[in-house]
């Protein structure tokens, strides 16, 4: 949910008042009867640091660094170990050198090749040193042998310590760093590699922009509470990256130029993946054939996949290295509906009762920080979201086979000393157990948000999961919860420092700007060509805003100097380290909306070194406490907004407080498919978007587009337009028509959840994954496959009623279905084709060679699970097809049966083998087969004749009907064949 506002329109800083003044501002929150003290605006200003890409002051370490030269290599089962030592004097340029390292080369697989370049633990200050826990994420395990690995590393002194990683079947270079220095110091660490001219390079996340990073492009990862801005690091940190090279064919030592008319399939492709384990502040700048690598600290722990495709790198990258993604409950993937804004249960009942009204699908109903006590972590607003009126609408939700999701902050309000009614009892359990995160001199750290001075728990205590497990368990009695949205743990923090240290007397406080709705920031935003579209409305919107703006006075001034630090020998600088990232906060300081890198935890370790983290481990304590809520019986759900890798094992992912822009969605397709690759497939964003107001032809079209994002969920922000899609007469029409197609497809989502769960395939996919030998589709971005049968082409823009659109492969004899006419698409090879897309509809294709099993579309999921069953046979060029279906109860975290039916068809007939015990009840109703250029007039099914039978012969469509009296006893009981 919405956290630094400041994209909204207006001005988000409120003037600024001295630090022990009370404003005549009063929280939203019911437990405020009197006036409430505001944070001052300036409490979030830090320093003004000025980002080394763009200081013409800063050195370039590669220029005055000596680099280091190896030795005493010791070779064993799985590659070698040596020893690198400075080559010359040390440059200390953003930190103080490391002297000795130890450089281990391991073969773990035939696919894995790990490097690690750490320090050698020889004197004090290398032995304090801070790498990553096996705890916090595993490494892989070592198996491999040199002569059985697709990858070799060679190295050289010349004319310092550098080294290579290449493709030993093809003599590709992956990785190398001839001609650059090796730069190690306590508070940086810079390596680089060459690129090819043209490269294509996916991943490095979190961020918000398009899918293949550009050329020249400065990539900083570090996890910040901060809206969508475009090309800046924002929730999550995922060091990991895929790298697809294009050659052409018979040809595989000569690097293809890329070719934008190419379509003739004259190249052939090769992936690799790249991770750097490490959870520090990173900055990658992308150049001309040239990545440079650069940490605030840590280690090199890279682990290069060799593929070499994309799907193989993906699946090695998640099973070896971050873990497979959480099995999802089947229900988790029907239509979920949010707000900031729904302030009581009677309001949450009329928004269901109108989807249901209008007969729109809704699976979930969420809340956000509305319905908390003061904004307070598991207590419920009393007045308004009572346990006992909760009770009752939570019986009537789950009974009509829907669920509720509430909304967990990571930090936890700590109680005024001086008010006896400000007790919380959160708070004291957790301060008993002596799991929050400290100040360095022991003291409680104390910083703000929502509810006022907070505190935040201390993942790295041995405590901490059990305590905030409880906290669920006892939540839980008072309110039926199905899964947690984990929000604001990037960590944030209303505040430059521990800001609640001696002023605990004036809790609650409101936060130091001013929430959407309050005088000064009324949200007059809407989307592009709303002018066009509601001309009266936008010229009132406009005269507001404007008002508004002169209104609220100017923020405060803020020092133009710059702040510049330099290195302390033997000294760690962690609030202002000498080498500054590009990071996305005012100032680019690390401290501003975020707890300071200078916060301990019980280990001793500093918040500089696992900052990135904090997110991550609080998904893994909410996966436990749900675990326990549910006695191990019930898969936990959970979307989380700061993720780092493999977080995926434990949650899904939200984009995080976009906006209601064409924009916006447009970069929503780059997000998920990235998430694909970090192995987080349950992925989906705010739909019409959250900060500000959305108008009906965007959400039309965005609604229709989420239909087919794995985590399907409108919402948005406090005091905007209600956004739910009954609003509008047409988005209804776009979002049932949709849902219909999602829907239907319900079985292959689950099955591709279950393949992603088991194997480490994608959910989503960009059309260049699943076609690697054709260069020209390595950007694309605008439309997606969904697993390797479905693809929808989405409008992007307003005003349009066509959009263009590849269809890859067809140059190869690739067949493409359009799913409403279910009639062959008549496409140019490489050319993007117009298709007609009025509003209300997305254009959706069906690939050839592809059978789908389908349910009827019902309001929630549970009534489309006990519908019957169809098949939809779309016939490859070659008259064959193949599909898959995993079932089972959709909730358990173990089942105690499973189901998996394999389909194919090919010489005029289709056949089905089931394996496993589930129990599927309902029957198969119908048969349609797409493609069949002639079909006999004797259809048989396990050799009995059928009667209702329609054949077209100029469209290729046969159906057979009528198939519920043979298969009474299941769709899947038994294996059968359909012969035409």
């Amino acid at each position: 949910m919405v956290n630094s506002m400041r994209s909204l329109v207006g001005a988000w800083l409120i003037p600024v008042i001295t630090a022990l003044s009370r404003s005549t501002l009063r929280s939203t929150s019911t437990s405020a009867s009197s006036a409430q003290f505001t944070i001052p605006a300036e409490a979030d200003i830090g320093a003004q640091l000025i980002a080394n890409i763009d200081d013409p002051q800063a050195v370039n370490a590669q220029s005055v660094c000596p680099g280091y030269k190896a030795s005493d290599v010791q070779e064993n089962l799985h590659g070698f170990i040596a020893r690198l030592a400075l080559a010359g004097e040390p440059c200390d340029v953003y930190g103080t050198d490391v002297d000795a390292l130890t450089l281990t080369v391991d073969y773990q697989a035939s696919s894995r090749l790990n490097i690690q370049i750490l320090p050698t633990f020889t004197d004090a200050v290398n032995s304090s040193w801070f790498l990553l826990s096996e705890e916090f994420v595993p490494r892989p395990e070592s198996g491999g042998a040199t002569n059985a690995s697709d990858l070799i590393f060679s190295w050289s002194n010349e004319p310092s310590f550098n080294f290579k990683v290449v493709r030993k079947a093809t003599g590709d270079v992956l990785f190398d760093t001839e001609g650059t220095v090796l730069v190690y110091e306590n508070q940086f660490i810079e390596f680089c590699t060459s690129l090819p001219e043209e490269y294509n390079l996916y991943g490095l996340g979190e961020h918000f922009n398009q899918l293949r990073l550009l050329k020249d492009a400065n990539v900083t990862m570090y996890t910040a509470d901060v809206g969508d801005p475009i090309d800046s690091n924002i929730y999550g940190q995922h060091p990991f990256y895929l790298d697809t090279r294009y050659f052409k064919t018979g040809n595989s030592s000569e690097r293809a130029k890329r070719n934008e008319s190419n379509a003739s399939g004259q190249y052939t492709s090769h992936s690799h993946g790249v991770f750097l384990r490490n959870s520090h502040g990173q900055e990658v700048l992308l150049r001309s054939q040239r990545l440079t690598w650069r940490t605030l600290g840590g280690g090199i722990d890279l682990t290069f996949y060799s593929g070499p495709t994309q799907a193989d790198v993906t699946k090695q990258y998640q099973i070896s290295t971050v873990g497979l993604p959480a099995m999802q409950q089947y229900s988790t993937l029907g239509f979920h509906q949010c707000r900031w804004g729904y302030n009581n249960w009677s309001e949450l009942a009329e928004v269901v009762a109108n989807f249901e009204r209008f007969e729109i699908p809704l699976e979930y109903i969420w809340t956000d920080i509305d319905y908390m006590h003061g904004y307070r972590d598991f207590e419920n607003d009393q007045h308004r979201f009572s346990y006992s009126e909760g009770a009752k609408f939570l019986k009537d939700l789950h009974e009509g086979g829907r669920y509720y999701v509430p909304i967990v902050d990571a930090a936890l309000y700590i109680p005024n000393p001086d008010n006896a009614s400000d007790a919380y009892d959160t708070y004291t359990r957790g301060a008993a157990a002596d799991v929050f995160i400290k100040n360095p001199d022991g003291s409680l750290y104390i910083g703000a948000v929502w509810p006022g001075y907070t505190v935040y728990p201390d993942w790295h205590h041995p405590n901490a999961t059990e305590f905030w497990s409880n906290e669920l368990v006892l939540w839980a009695k008072n309110v039926a919860y199905d899964g947690v949205w984990y929000d604001m743990a990037e960590v944030s923090s209303f505040c430059v420092g521990s800001c609640g240290s001696g002023n605990l007397t004036l809790n609650p406080v409101h936060p130091p700007f001013l929430l959407p709705g309050e005088p000064g920031n009324i949200v007059y935003d809407y989307p592009e060509y709303f002018n066009v579209t509601n001309a009266t409305e936008a010229a009132s919107a406009s005269a507001g805003a404007a008002s508004q703006t002169t209104s609220t006075g100017s923020s405060p001034s803020t020092s133009t100097a710059y702040l510049r630090t330099t290195p302390t020998p033997g000294v760690r600088n962690v609030n202002y380290p000498p080498y500054v990232i590009n990071h996305v906060q005012t100032g680019h300081d690390l401290s501003v909306h975020a707890i300071s890198p200078n916060s301990t935890h019980s280990d001793g370790v500093q918040e500089y070194d696992v900052h990135s983290l904090f997110g991550h481990q609080g998904l893994n304590a909410t996966y436990q406490g749900l675990l326990k809520v549910w006695s191990g019986e019930r898969r936990p759900f959970i979307i989380g907004r700061s993720t780092f890798a493999g977080s995926g094992k434990w949650a899904g992912h939200w984009g995080g407080d976009n906006i209601s822009k064409w924009g916006s969605m447009y970069f929503s397709i780059a997000q998920a498919l990235s998430f694909s690759l970090f192995g987080i497939p349950m992925f989906g964003v705010d739909t019409c978007g959250f900060n500000g107001n959305t108008d009906e032809e965007l959400c039309n079209r965005w609604m229709q587009l989420s239909a087919f994002f794995p985590f399907y969920r409108n919402h948005n922000v406090l005091s905007a337009i209600p956004q739910e899609p009954y609003r509008w007469a047409s988005v209804i029409e776009a979002s049932k028509a949709a849902m219909q197609i999602r829907y239907a497809l319900l079985p292959y989502y689950y099955t591709l959840f279950h393949l992603a769960h088991t194997t480490g395939s994608t959910v989503m996919r960009a059309l260049a994954w699943e076609f690697p030998s054709d260069p020209t589709l390595a950007g694309v971005d605008t439309q997606f496959l969904v697993g390797p049968s479905i693809m929808a082409i989405p409008v992007l823009e307003p005003q349009a009623d066509t959009v263009k659109g590849v269809f890859p492969g067809v140059a190869h004899g690739e067949v493409w279905y359009d799913w409403y006419t279910r009639t062959v698409v008549k496409a140019e090879a490489g050319a993007n084709t117009t298709i007609l897309a009025p509003l209300s509809h997305i254009p959706v294709y069906v690939r050839g060679g592809s059978i789908l099993p389908l349910q009827e579309p019902a309001l929630t999921t549970r009534e489309a699970r006990n519908t019957t069953w169809s098949l939809l046979a779309a016939l490859g060029s070659d008259g064959t097809a193949s599909g898959q279906l995993y079932l089972d109860d959709g909730v358990s975290v173990t089942p105690n049966a499973t189901l998996n039916v394999d389909f194919g068809a090919s010489h005029s007939s289709l056949h089905i083998t089931t394996t496993g015990k589930w129990k599927e009840v309902n029957s198969l109703a119908n048969v349609t087969v797409l493609g069949v250029k002639k079909a006999s007039p004797l259809v048989k099914f396990n050799g009995k004749q059928m009667s209702t039978v329609n054949y077209d012969s100029t469209a290729h469509i046969l159906f057979v009907g009528g198939l519920q009296e043979v298969t009474k006893s299941g769709a899947w009981a038994e294996d059968w064949v359909l012969e035409w």
